[in-house]
């Protein structure tokens, strides 16, 4: 597979009242065409600024104070403000949580489809037209002539995001950025926005960044994840390595807090404690003062990303040689068995 983005020391600040806070600290990663990396992790832990940072729609008060961020060879970070123009919405384009924030209420979404169609290609308005309809038809959307004349209050909120969808794919991007694109709906819709994202990559061979904090919605839609945790990358594998044999005490917590519906005499598993203030990064292991498994090195010394495979990487003391033999706790190797059921039961449906 090509390698189309390759993310390369990135950290990032934000200039407050305060001081400055270290939303992003170091963080690395790759994409290839046509597969799906997923990052996720709690509320603030990075992953929206991260790709906001890639799209050049950082708020007025944050920047980027080191890094690379290469695309197809050209490092974005370091475009004029026409470059990245002409690459948000033409190489890479993002959806977003609530459609209704996307969308202008004052006009069709035929009308917005077709005014992206026009931005990025020399098109006539009757070609532009043309495509905003197939590209409606394209995402699901039933009767798509007479939804071209609608207006966003017209429509439910799956169908919305399906116009969000279409306006993003309008100038055929290589590169999808997709914001937790289906916190906003009901579990039925979500699930059908998912397939439509999925069936979309495959018919076009899109390269997609699926940001969420629903490990349901990765373990259904990833090739790749990235969990992060204050502004940094903790593991980074294949979905089947973080899956099923994660390694970092983060990852574990967050796999061991996914509910298990079978069984709901079990107490909900819950992390301890809250992420660090960033406005003062922690000296050692971030998650170092919520961690049963931290030794006193975690507290003085940031780990290092350990190699696990090929494809799976982590960064934690718990990989170093001379560590204690640590195990995953019980309550993550029951979760693990129901969640590699689900799979099974989920490829035969």
């Amino acid at each position: 597979m090509e390698k189309l983005l390759e993310v390369k020391d990135l950290e990032i600040a934000f200039d407050t009242h305060n001081g400055s806070v270290h939303a992003i600290r170091g963080v690395s990663f790759d994409l290839y065409q046509g597969e799906t990396l997923a990052i996720v992790g709690e509320s603030g832990s990075g992953k929206s600024v991260t790709t906001k940072a890639l799209m050049g729609i950082l708020a007025k008060n944050g920047k980027v104070i080191n890094g690379q961020a290469n695309y197809m060879g050209k490092d974005i970070l370091k475009m004029s403000k026409k470059e990245i123009v002409n690459l948000r919405g033409k190489e890479m384009a993002m959806i977003f949580q609530d459609p209704m924030t996307s969308l202008n209420p004052t006009m069709t979404v035929g009308f917005q489809i077709k005014e992206a169609v026009i931005e990025h290609n020399q098109v006539t308005k009757k070609q532009a037209k043309a495509r905003a309809i197939e590209l409606l038809e394209l995402v699901g959307i039933d009767s798509p002539r007479a939804r071209y004349k609608q207006y966003p209050h017209q429509l439910s909120g799956g169908m919305r995001q399906r116009v969000v969808i279409a306006i993003a794919l309008a100038c055929n991007p290589k590169v999808l950025i997709a914001d937790e694109p289906t916190t906003a709906l009901d579990v039925t819709i979500q699930a059908q926005i998912l397939e439509l994202i999925k069936s979309l990559q495959k018919k076009i061979n899109l390269a997609i960044i699926f940001i969420t904090h629903d490990l349901g919605v990765v373990a259904n839609i990833a090739d790749r994840v990235a969990v992060m945790y204050a502004g940094k990358i903790a593991e980074y594998g294949t979905a089947d390595e973080i899956f099923y044999t994660p390694v970092h005490p983060y990852t574990w917590g967050l796999l061991a807090s996914v509910p298990d519906m079978s069984n709901t005499d079990v107490e909900l598993y819950s992390i301890p404690g809250a992420p660090p203030n960033l406005l003062y990064p922690p000296k050692g292991d971030a998650f170092a003062e919520r961690s049963e498994y931290a030794m006193n090195i975690d507290l003085e010394y940031q780990p290092p990303m350990y190699k696990v495979s090929d494809t799976h990487y982590a960064a934690t003391w718990l990989l170093h040689e001379q560590a204690p033999e640590t195990f995953m706790p019980k309550v993550l190797e029951k979760r693990i068995e129901l969640m590699k059921k689900e799979a099974e039961e989920y490829a035969k449906a």
